[in-house]
């Protein structure tokens, strides 16, 4: 046994005990790191105390047993270890969940890899030889992702839907919808992948629309995949009939953003005997609508039925919470504005209704200014929030129900940031379909892992 001083590249002087082994020196414990001389020279005392210590006391390994266990391990080498972990618990969450009825080994691994170690297909094959001792390749995930388009796909769905529903209690009666974009390294558009507005700031790139209908808790109900260049407006009703009868789904009840808000969706939803709960754009209201709101004398926590027709009706709460967030974010917009503007950067093309440039106006031909007293006369609308609903709920509960939504972004910024989903390198349609299934699938895993620990930390396990 010995003691060893390694100079590391950051300068860093590092203090080992060692021990001779069948011509090989096998490192026992890392004492620590020193800068200095004087950290130097405490670290060897106490590399020499310990080792006096390890000494006297014996090894780790005191039985001839333990002993015979320890020159095993000192044979193997990294390329015989393999790591455990994922599959003694991901897989036994995944076999939890029912995706153990899919037939394919090959399915098990890249969702289990895809929360482990999210990447390329590449990326994964080395994952899965390196820490799994699974031979595979490229082109055989590529040949499974065809067989999970083809038909399995559906199963994995139907699977994923049927645990979301038991866990629920055997009913799904309200589901929450949003979508998202998801854009492709690559510059030539097709049928799905074409350009247009891409929430990630992609506009350059070729994107497709996704979109995930999730129930109470973030629990998983189903996606679909739109091309890039929808208003995704357009997307809740087709949606919602394909989950209707893929899952047979009775009209539950729908929660959704602001963004879906149209006509041509309310009066959809309406024929087609949904209720809904949906984000109302206030300063869209007609003028009758926003002089009822601003006559009222909001006070924290205050809801109104503003406005009634048949059974929709327009529902308003104030939040001084809210008008806080408000008043802060219209701040840094101005701010952000005359930044701009004394750089020079704002024309009359920046003049428009997208966020805050509804605050610049043109004076004389050719100057853009901002409009000072539209931003003040804005501080009206702090803490002001409505929601357009046709159910019989009270005002508290369509405000709980819509405050669920969290759940759904966190789904998305879940995909995209723990599980990578994007960007996505993938052609082909059924590739695409492929890819965002599997994301899709490690999602649910995610979801019942974070379920059982929430569950154990509250009592006993469902």
């Amino acid at each position: 046994m010995f003691v060893r001083q390694n100079r590391n590249r950051s300068g860093s002087v590092s203090v080992q005990i060692l021990r001779k082994e069948r011509g090989r020196s096998r490192v026992l414990r890392t004492v620590g790191c020193g800068r200095t001389q004087a950290e130097v020279s405490s670290l060897l005392q106490q590399a020499a105390y310990l080792m006096r210590n390890m000494q006297r006391h014996g090894l780790l390994f005191t039985s001839q047993e333990d002993r015979q266990v320890e020159a095993f391990l000192a044979t193997l080498g990294n390329d015989q270890v393999r790591v455990i972990g994922p599959e003694l618990i991901l897989g036994k969450v995944f076999d939890a969940v029912g995706f153990g009825a899919v037939q394919e080994v090959l399915f098990r691994h890249l969702v289990i890899a895809r929360l482990c170690e999210p990447g390329s297909k590449l990326r994964t094959v080395d994952h899965l030889q390196r820490y799994m001792g699974v031979s595979t390749s490229v082109d055989s995930i590529y040949r499974f992702m065809d067989r999970l388009h083809a038909g399995l796909k559906a199963q994995v769905e139907q699977i994923a839907f049927a645990h979301t529903r038991r866990v629920l209690g055997g009913k799904v009666s309200i589901v929450f919808y949003d979508m998202t974009t998801l854009h492709f390294e690559a510059e030539q558009e097709d049928d799905l992948r074409r350009m247009g507005y891409s929430k990630a700031g992609k506009h350059q790139n070729p994107q497709i629309f996704l979109g995930l209908l999730v129930g109470l808790g973030g629990l998983v109900i189903g996606y679909d995949i739109f091309e890039g260049n929808i208003f995704e407006g357009h997307t809740l009703i087709p949606f919602l009939q394909a989950i209707e009868e893929r899952f047979g789904v009775k009209k539950p009840i729908v929660v959704s953003d602001a963004g879906l808000l149209t006509k041509d969706n309310i009066k959809a939803l309406e024929s087609q005997r949904y209720t809904y709960i949906i984000g109302a754009r206030l300063r869209n209201q007609p003028e009758e609508i926003n002089t009822l709101i601003h006559a009222e004398q909001w006070a924290d926590g205050h809801t109104r039925v503003v406005h009634a027709q048949g059974k929709r009706r327009l529902v308003v709460a104030y939040s001084s919470k809210r008008a806080a967030k408000d008043a802060h974010a219209r701040k840094r917009g101005l701010e952000r504005l005359e930044k701009n503007l004394r750089a020079g950067r704002l024309t009359k093309s920046s003049i428009n209704n997208k966020g805050y440039n509804r605050y610049l106006v043109m004076e004389g031909k050719v100057d853009v200014r901002i409009d000072y007293q539209r931003y003040d006369a804005d501080r009206r609308w702090d803490g002001l929030k409505g929601y357009v609903t046709n159910t019989g709920l009270s005002p508290q509960r369509i405000i709980d129900h819509y405050g669920q939504l969290w759940q759904i972004e966190k789904a998305f910024r879940i995909s995209k940031t723990d599980l990578r989903i994007r960007p996505v390198f993938h052609r082909l349609r059924r590739r695409i379909e492929g890819h965002v299934c599997i994301a899709f699938s490690a999602y649910t895993i995610y979801k019942e892992l974070e379920r059982g620990l929430m569950d154990k930390r509250d009592g006993p396990n469902l």
